[in-house]
C-alpha cells in the first residue's frame, strides 16, 4: 500500500477506524455469551465467559465470513486492568457488555456494505485488554484478574467453526484500533483455523500503532507496551520468528510483527493519526510541561516548529508501514 503525503499537516490529521464509525447501522446479531469456554480458562479479565455478536449471512455470501475485532486499548497495570473489568463498556466483563451494532463493513444493508452486506459479519468482543495475547494460567485471586486474551480469541472461533465458518470459501479477519492490532498479531492464527482451499485475508483498521520517538526524543510508549505484553504474558502467542529476533514487547509493534506473518495483510491506516498524536508522539510522558497541549489538541494553534516536528515523526511512522494483500 502507498500512503501518499498530504501537502499540509493541518489538513491530515484524521481519525481513523471506518469500519466502525458510521452512525446508521443495524441491531441484529445479539450477544452470544460462551459459557462452555468457561471450563477452558478462556475467560474476560473478570473471569465472566468470552462473547461475540453474529448477523448470518445469506445467498452467495452465505459461506463467506467476515470476523471484526472490537477495539478498546489496553491495560498495563493490575491497577489499570482491575479499573478496566469495571467500565459500563465492558472491555473487562461480559457481564457489563452493551450490544454493539453493525455499522460500516460489518452493515447488512447493500448501499452501506457493497461487498460484505450478506457475508457471515461477526464482532468478536474484546474483554481481556491484550489484543486477545495474554495467557497467563495463575489468576490473581487478590484483584479477581485473568490475563487470557489468546484463549478467548480461540474460543471463539471454535464456536464459530461449528457454526458453519469451517466450511468458508473467503474468511478475512479485521479490527479497529487495538482490534486492528490484533487482527495483524493473530492473523496466522485466524489462518490456521482453515483448510488451504479457503482464502484468508486480514484487515487491520487503525491498528498500526508505530513505534517511533516522541517529541521528547525517547520511546515511552515502548514502555507501555512492554508492560502490557509482561502483565499479560504475551510473549508466547506473538509472532515467534519476531520474539526470537527481538525483545518480546517490540513485536507487539506491528512494523517488527508483520515482517513474520505470512498471511496475506492490508493494512488501512491514516498517515497522520490524531489518536497516536496525542498518546503516543505528544503524550503527558513526553511531554510533562505541557508544550504541546494546545497544539494536539487544535493543530491551528502549532508553531511552525511544532507543525515540523510532529510531521518528521508522523513521516517517520509511516515509512515503516506497508502491506501485502494477495
Amino acid at each position: 500500500m502507498v500512503i501518499s503525503r498530504p501537502k499540509e499537516l493541518p489538513k491530515c490529521i484524521v481519525i481513523v477506524c471506518i469500519t466502525m464509525f458510521l452512525l446508521i447501522g443495524s441491531s441484529e446479531g445479539g450477544i452470544s455469551v460462551i459459557e462452555s469456554a468457561v471450563d477452558k480458562g478462556a475467560v474476560c479479565l473478570d473471569g465472566s465467559p468470552p462473547a461475540y455478536q453474529l448477523d448470518k449471512g445469506s445467498g452467495d455470501g452465505a459461506n463467506n465470513w467476515l470476523v471484526h475485532i472490537q477495539g478498546g486499548g489496553w491495560c498495563h497495570s493490575v491497577e489499570d486492568c482491575v479499573y478496566r473489568k469495571t467500565m459500563a463498556n465492558g472491555l473487562g466483563s461480559s457481564k457489563l457488555m452493551p450490544e454493539l451494532y453493525f455499522s460500516g463493513i460489518l452493515s447488512n444493508q447493500e448501499d452501506q456494505n457493497p461487498y460484505f452486506h450478506n457475508w457471515n459479519r461477526v464482532i468478536m468482543r474484546y474483554c481481556d485488554g491484550s489484543s486477545f495475547t495474554g495467557d497467563v494460567e495463575e489468576v490473581d485471586s487478590t484483584n479477581n484478574l485473568y490475563f487470557r486474551g489468546a484463549r478467548v480469541f480461540n474460543a471463539i472461533l471454535d464456536e464459530l467453526m461449528g457454526l458453519g465458518m469451517d466450511n468458508a470459501k473467503n474468511a478475512v479477519l479485521s479490527g479497529c484500533s487495538a482490534g486492528g492490532l490484533a487482527a495483524i498479531l493473530n492473523c496466522d492464527k485466524f489462518r490456521g483455523y482453515f483448510p488451504s482451499s479457503t482464502r484468508v485475508k486480514c484487515v487491520p483498521d487503525g491498528g498500526y500503532f508505530a513505534h517511533a520517538k516522541d517529541v521528547s526524543g525517547e520511546y515511552h510508549f515502548e514502555q507501555y507496551y512492554d508492560k502490557v505484553v509482561t502483565l499479560h504474558g504475551s510473549a508466547n502467542h506473538l509472532p515467534s520468528g519476531c520474539t526470537s529476533s527481538m525483545k518480546p514487547s517490540l513485536c507487539f509493534f506491528p512494523q517488527y510483527a508483520i515482517q513474520y506473518i505470512k498471511t496475506p495483510v492490508f493494512v488501512m491506516n491514516s498517515a497522520y493519526d490524531t489518536w497516536q498524536v496525542s498518546n503516543i508522539l505528544a503524550s503527558y510522558e513526553a511531554d510533562p510541561n505541557g508544550e504541546y497541549t494546545a497544539c494536539k489538541n487544535d493543530l491551528n494553534q502549532c508553531s511552525s516548529t511544532q507543525l515540523q516536528r510532529l510531521e518528521g515523526i508522523c513521516d517517520q511512522a509511516s515509512l515503516a508501514r506497508f502491506s501485502r494483500f494477495e
